[in-house]
């Protein structure tokens, strides 16, 4: 047994094998320790990632609700206004349309009364030219005479009156 070379052989093979195994053992210890240590820093990394971006989805989820709020604030202001403004204009425009009528009734009136006056006064001058050819035609000196003493009669009986 002690002489035979696949006896030594076995043995020498062993003790490379043991002398062997203790470094590549800690060379693939520490360069799978250094593989674990990269790994859970990369996932620390992503936590901390997942968790800003969460932090940020969050603000930028609550700004949103922010300015959705701060439009319908907006919104409903300026339908206030809308409103405000058109029932402002539209008593400006019936206003404005009531006077216009009553103006366009005063007008309608006085041209009334000026033509009602003006027809009058064209029918009493044309009665009293009227008057005059007539009685020019009808009544002699005497007759005139007669009407004119009468109607100082009736003058002066009315002023006296």
């Amino acid at each position: 047994m002690y002489s035979d070379p696949q006896f030594w052989v076995a043995v020498a093979f062993i003790i490379f094998i043991i002398a062997i195994f203790n470094p590549v053992r800690k060379i693939l210890k520490s360069s799978l320790d250094s593989k674990i240590n990269e790994i859970k820093n990369s996932i620390e990394e992503a936590e901390n990632l997942k968790n800003e971006t969460q932090i940020v989805l969050s603000n930028i989820k609550k700004r949103q609700n922010d300015v959705q709020t701060e439009i319908e604030k907006i919104h409903s202001s300026t339908q206030e206004r809308i409103k405000i403004t058109e029932t402002q204009t539209l008593n400006k425009l019936n206003d404005q349309t009531k006077k216009r009528e009553l103006l366009a009734k005063t007008k309608i009136d006085q041209m009334s009364r000026d033509v009602i006056i003006e027809i009058q006064q064209s029918i009493s001058q044309t009665a009293i030219e009227a008057t005059f050819k007539l009685l020019e035609k009808k009544l002699n000196s005497e007759e005139k005479q007669k009407l004119i003493n009468e109607s100082i009669k009736d003058i002066g009986l009315v002023l006296k009156n």
